[in-house]
C-alpha cells in the first residue's frame, strides 16, 4: 500500500477479541494503528505479536475519559460484550457505551474523521420479528439485568446518528451478531467458548433451557471483512447494517458439533434459561449482501475447528 492510501487509524477496544483481529488486518493492509484498551476484558496477549511493528502503538486508556490523538479513522469497539463481563459492573458498562461514544464522537468531529460504531444484535432484545431487519425497533427490557449493555448500545446508536444529522459526521453503525473464533476469552460465558472449554476439560456442557433456542454464528475473519468493507463504502451508507451469519443453529445442534469435533465424552447438564435471554436471534443480511457484496464464507465446522485448536493450545499452557 502506498503512502497516499495509508491511514492512521484508532481502534478502541483494540486488544479485545474482535479488536485484535481488526488491528491485525489493518496493519497487514499497510495502515498505522493506535490500539486503545483498558484491559478489562482485552488482553495484551491478543496483540503481543504486533508490538514489534513500527506502525502499531498500544495505549492503556479508558474511553469514558477523553482521548487526544490525531487519526484519519476511528473504529469504536470498546465495551465488554459478554453477559458475565458486562453484568460484572453494569454502571460502568453503560458509561462505556454512552460516555465512550460521546468521547470518540467528539474526537471524530474535531478531526473530521470517519468513525465506525460496533453496535450489536442486542439492540433487538428478545425479538418479535424473525429474522431481524435493520428497520425493526426491537423488543428490549429497559430495566433488566442485560439492559446496561442493550440500552447502552441503543443510546450509542442515537448519539452517532444525532452527530451525523447535527454535525454532518461521517458515521458507520454495524449491528454485530454472534461472532466466534480464536482469541475469545475462555471465561466470557458465551456459548461457543463455554461449550468448547467444557468439552476439552471433559466436564459437563452447560445447556440453558431445553436447548431449542437458536443463534447464528459468524466466524471472526468473515466479520472483520464485513466491517472493513462497510468502512470503505460510500459516505451515504451510514447503516445501521446487520453483520452476521443468517444460518441458524439450535443450542442442541451446537453441543453435538462441539462434542464431535473435540472427541469429548462430556455429558450435557441442563440449567434454567437466564433472565431476558432471547429465544431466537438471526440477522437478515440483505442489505450487507446488496450494498457491500458481503456474506459469511466460513462453514461452522471449519470455524469451530480453528477455535477448538486455539482453546486446546491455551488450556495446555495453563
Amino acid at each position: 500500500m502506498n503512502h497516499e492510501q495509508s491511514k492512521r487509524i484508532l481502534v478502541t477496544g483494540g486488544a479485545g477479541f474482535l479488536g485484535s483481529h481488526l488491528c491485525e488486518q489493518l496493519l497487514a493492509a499497510g495502515h498505522d494503528v493506535i490500539c486503545v484498551d483498558n484491559f478489562f476484558t482485552g488482553s495484551k496477549a491478543n496483540v503481543s505479536h504486533m508490538l514489534g511493528e513500527t506502525r502499531f502503538e498500544l495505549m492503556r486508556h479508558d474511553v469514558t475519559f477523553p482521548l487526544y490523538v490525531e487519526v484519519d479513522q476511528i473504529f469504536n469497539l470498546a465495551c465488554p460484550a459478554s453477559p458475565i463481563h458486562y453484568q460484572h459492573d453494569p454502571v460502568q458498562t453503560t458509561k462505556t457505551s454512552v460516555h465512550g461514544a460521546i468521547n470518540v464522537l467528539g474526537l471524530a468531529r474535531r478531526l473530521g474523521a470517519r468513525i465506525f460504531q460496533a453496535s450489536t444484535s442486542e439492540v433487538y432484545g428478545d425479538p418479535r420479528q424473525h429474522p431481524q431487519t435493520e428497520d425493526y425497533w426491537g423488543h428490549v427490557n429497559p430495566i433488566g439485568i442485560r439492559s446496561c449493555y442493550d440500552e447502552g448500545k441503543r443510546c450509542a446508536e442515537t448519539l452517532f446518528f444525532d452527530y451525523h444529522r447535527q454535525h454532518r459526521l461521517l458515521i458507520k453503525v454495524a449491528r454485530i451478531f454472534n461472532t466466534y473464533g480464536p482469541r475469545m476469552h475462555p471465561d466470557d460465558g458465551r456459548v461457543v467458548s463455554n461449550f468448547i472449554v467444557q468439552a476439552l476439560k471433559g466436564v459437563p456442557l452447560t445447556l440453558y433451557g431445553d436447548g431449542s433456542q437458536t443463534r447464528s454464528f459468524c466466524y471472526v475473519d468473515d466479520l472483520i471483512d464485513g466491517i472493513r468493507r462497510f468502512m470503505a463504502a460510500p459516505d451515504d451508507l451510514t447503516g445501521p447494517i446487520n453483520l452476521g451469519n443468517p444460518v441458524e443453529y439450535t443450542m442442541i445442534e451446537l453441543t453435538e458439533k462441539v462434542l464431535e469435533l473435540t472427541g469429548s465424552k462430556s455429558e450435557i447438564r441442563h440449567e434454567p434459561l437466564p433472565s431476558d435471554d432471547p429465544t431466537r436471534r438471526c440477522p437478515d443480511i440483505t442489505l450487507a449482501r446488496s450494498a457491500l457484496g458481503w456474506e459469511p464464507q466460513t462453514p461452522l465446522d471449519v470455524g469451530l475447528k480453528h477455535t477448538i485448536d486455539y482453546f486446546d493450545e491455551l488450556l495446555r499452557r495453563e
